[in-house]
This record gives C-alpha cells, sequence and structure tokens, in this order.
C-alpha cells in the first residue's frame, strides 16, 4: 500500500465526549471505577487474580444480601445472565409461569421457548407491578408448572413488583423462582436469603455504577440441585454452571473455562468495594432521597409519573411527554446542549415517555439539578405546557430536607 493511501487511512485514538447519563444504563461511572480498570493486566488463572476473585463473590453476597455459595459474575452482560438462569433451570418440554409487565418479561418468555419449554404468561400493563393474584390463579391452573419467572425492577417502565410475595406463591405450588434484578441490584431493597430467592441475575452498569459487560448471578441450593439433576444437558455450552463453576467455584483448584474479562472484573471489584464502603442500606436510601427530590421537581413544573407512586422505582423514572412535545428532538436537545443523556420509552410506551435514570453514581444532587434546568429550558423553548421558574427550587428544598 503507498505511503499516501496509508496516511489518508489513518484513524485517531478514539475520546468520547463527556456525558451526564441519566437514562437507563449504563449510568455514570465513578472515576475510582475507571481507575481500577487501567490497572495492570495479569493471567486469568494468576493467584492474585485468583484471591480477587474470592473477594469478589464475598462482595457480590453482600451486595445480594445472600450466603449462596454460587454467587458470581457471568463474564457477559445482563441479558447473558438471564440466559444463564433459564438456560440451566428450565428443561424441554416445562412449563414455566413467566411474568410480563414490560419489555423484559417478553426475554424472558424467549428464553423459555429456545430452551423447549412451554411459557404460561401472566400479563400485566406496562407502568404497574406484577398482580400477585394473577400468578397465584395462573399456578393453580397449571399445577404442573416448574418455575415462575418475573422481573423485580422492570427498567423499561419504572415499575418495581413485590418480589417477597411472588417468591411465596411460587414455592406454594412447588416452584422455582428466577428473578431479574438488573435494575434492582444496589438500589432498591434485594435481599435473596430473606425472601428466599432461587435464581437471580443482574447487571453491572446500572446502580453498581460500573461498566456494561457483566452480570452478576445468585442460585441457591435448590437451584443448584435442579441443575445437578437435570435430564438434559445445558444447551449453552459456555453458560453450563456445571463447567463454568470448574473456575469459579473452588478457590483452590481452578479448571480453565474461559479467559475471564481481567479488567473489567477489577472494575466490578473496585463498585463492589465503593457499596460496601457505602452500606447497600444508605446506597437503598440515597437512591430513594434522589428520587423524592427529582419527583418534586418535575411535578412543580407539571411533568407526571407514569407508575403509581406505591409501585414506582426510585431509580429509574418514567415521565409523560407533554402533548404535542416530540420526544427525540427534546432528547437530542438535551444531548447536543447539556450533554445530558435521558432514555426512550420502549414497546408500547415508545413516543408516550422519557425514561430518567438515577442509578449508582449517577444518582447526585448535582445530576438532578442539571437535569430539571435542562429540562425546564428546552420545554420552556418549545412552548411545552409546564410551569417555569419553581423546579429547582422545588428540588433543592427537598434535597435539604
Amino acid at each position: 500500500m503507498a505511503k499516501a493511501d496509508r496516511q489518508a487511512m489513518t484513524t485517531l485514538s478514539f475520546n468520547p465526549p463527556v456525558r451526564t447519563l441519566m437514562g437507563p444504563g449504563p449510568s455514570d461511572v465513578h472515576p475510582r471505577i475507571l481507575g481500577a480498570l487501567s490497572r495492570p493486566t495479569i493471567g486469568h488463572l494468576d493467584p492474585a487474580f485468583v484471591g480477587m476473585m474470592e473477594e469478589t463473590k464475598a462482595l457480590l453476597q453482600y451486595a445480594f444480601q445472600t450466603r449462596n455459595e454460587l454467587t458470581m459474575p457471568v463474564s457477559a452482560p445482563g441479558s447473558a445472565g438471564m440466559e444463564t438462569c433459564f438456560v440451566n433451570l428450565v428443561e424441554p418440554g416445562e412449563k414455566v409461569i413467566v411474568c410480563q409487565n414490560g419489555v423484559f418479561g417478553g426475554r424472558m418468555k424467549e428464553n423459555v421457548e429456545r430452551c423447549g419449554a412451554t411459557p404460561i404468561m401472566v400479563e400485566d400493563a406496562w407502568g404497574r407491578a406484577v398482580d400477585p393474584q394473577k400468578v397465584e390463579d395462573a399456578l393453580k391452573a397449571n399445577p404442573d408448572a416448574r418455575v415462575v419467572a418475573f422481573v423485580h425492577a422492570e427498567t423499561s417502565t419504572g415499575a418495581q413488583s413485590d418480589a417477597e410475595t411472588l417468591v411465596q406463591i411460587a414455592h406454594r405450588h412447588d416452584c422455582l423462582t428466577i428473578v431479574d434484578a438488573v435494575t434492582s441490584l444496589g438500589g432498591t431493597p434485594v435481599k435473596v436469603d430473606e425472601w428466599e430467592i432461587d435464581a437471580i441475575y443482574s447487571g453491572t452498569q446500572k446502580c453498581l455504577s460500573c461498566t456494561p459487560g457483566i452480570s452478576p448471578v445468585s442460585f441457591n441450593e435448590q437451584a443448584q440441585e435442579k441443575i445437578r439433576n437435570r435430564d438434559h444437558k445445558v444447551q449453552s455450552w459456555f453458560l453450563d454452571l456445571n463447567l463454568v463453576m470448574g473456575y469459579w467455584g473452588s478457590s483452590q483448584q481452578r479448571t480453565y473455562h474461559h479467559t475471564a474479562p481481567v479488567n473489567a472484573l477489577y472494575g466490578l471489584h473496585e463498585a463492589l468495594v465503593m457499596l460496601q464502603e457505602e452500606g447497600v442500606e444508605n446506597a437503598w436510601a440515597r437512591h430513594r432521597k434522589n428520587h423524592v427530590a427529582l419527583k418534586a421537581g418535575l411535578e412543580a413544573m407539571g411533568l407526571s409519573f407514569i407508575v403509581p407512586e406505591s409501585e414506582r422505582l426510585p431509580q429509574l423514572n418514567a415521565v409523560s411527554i407533554p402533548e404535542g412535545i416530540d420526544d427525540a428532538t427534546v432528547r437530542r436537545r438535551l444531548l447536543d446542549e447539556f450533554n445530558l443523556e435521558i432514555g426512550a420509552g420502549l414497546g408500547a410506551l415508545a413516543g408516550k415517555v422519557w425514561r430518567i435514570g438515577l442509578m449508582g453514581h449517577s444518582s447526585r444532587a448535582e445530576n438532578i439539578l442539571l437535569c430539571i434546568a435542562a429540562l425546564e429550558t428546552v420545554l420552556g423553548d418549545m412552548g411545552a405546557p409546564i410551569q417555569t421558574g419553581v423546579a429547582l427550587a422545588a428540588a433543592e428544598k427537598s434535597l435539604q430536607s
């Protein structure tokens, strides 16, 4: 290739713009975690790395509020955590009760079908919690069901379901439970042992403030018993926990399974250390306090939430778009003029709501005030029917209380 051609093809290093991330994820990553990602790479079987793996497992047990031995990070994003639970716990020909009140219940259905099992759907309106009575009725109508699957914190709507009650219902009917805690872990109470959750998965890029690409999971002894005594081989080699545990299961002898994302796990370890330093209960309280402040400002402006307050996630706020206002135009202006990202609605809520995240390091007073001021500026300029000049004061008053 000629020198001139090589010069013409030269590409500079990528330097991303500095954004404030207040969408449904990823959230802002704390500088301490970014620093951890840049530490020297070592081998995934190095004794020092193995020691960090053990610490990471213990820190995840704290985050999940569990003593489950099988608690670990899957080397892939939250969707792989979901698939890990389903391919290990669901066998061909089984029935699975799947609760859907948003996008991610639909993804659970897809996983059940791909496992060769039959999903029995329990559907609720988008923006509402899963109705426990509907689950009870579905289990009575399908006494041969083996698993109940539901989303604790539905990212597409900002609705939070009563995980403890749903697990109790499932267990009364001799079913295992699979719980999606991608948006709840670290931001709102998740109590795996107290609620007796059998299998749960999450993601690192939301309330844990880490980068995307890893999925924490935890399985209790009942779930492990099902995995050990399957009639069919797990359909995914990479996600087969019978194999993965050869790498993650013992601190004494590690069996090579895959090359773990070493630096990404440095970041997760640091994120979990920070959660431990803050205290998980304090993290839950911070997310709640900041939600109340954001709510005060948005409602003073005249905006409203689609989820009833008793079913609302503090860290993911689905806000109705004012009549006559174009969703994409507002989000583009926020990004271009304020370097602020908020999320669009998904599925049935596309074009109807904005999803404003207050997750992890993004859940800070300065972010709340930036978001409110920026929205007021853009919406006022577009002629939206809002109240101006009152939202910031309302949010600040809430933050100071």
